[in-house]
């Protein structure tokens, strides 16, 4: 079973290589204020499991370039994992909140919808 994983999962690595998405062209000052949102996020993540991907596309799609940290090869992103989200699940996106709360995001679907929300394909500088 440890062997099919393995395989699914380097398939599911090579196709999202091969299909990579584009991504969204936004203006220079626009891009250079989200990289900087980026700076307080990371997610937490594994290469092969097929929702980090989803994660990971939905990220490429919206030109947004997450710090990516794995959590089952990295024992010190698997403990900080462990103690700040509780539990080892992935994807789980590590945020800050407007009060400057770091806060745990769980589940790929939801995720996705968050990084819409915050930082949708037609942001404009304000």
């Amino acid at each position: 079973m440890k062997a099919i994983r393995y395989v699914l999962g380097k398939f599911i690595v090579l196709l999202d290589w091969v299909f990579t998405p584009s991504s969204v062209q936004r203006d220079s000052q626009v891009q250079k204020q989200i990289e900087e949102e980026l700076k307080s996020m990371a997610l937490y993540q594994f290469e092969t499991c097929p929702f980090c991907v989803k994660v990971r596309r939905q990220a490429k799609r919206l030109g947004l370039s997450l710090e990516y940290r794995d959590a089952k090869d990295n024992p010190q992103h698997r403990e900080d994992l462990l103690q700040g989200g509780g539990k080892i699940k992935v994807p789980c996106l590590r945020y800050e909140d407007p009060n400057g709360h770091m806060q745990w995001m769980y589940e790929s679907s939801v995720i996705n919808q968050y990084l819409l929300s915050r930082f949708p394909p037609d942001l404009k500088s304000s």
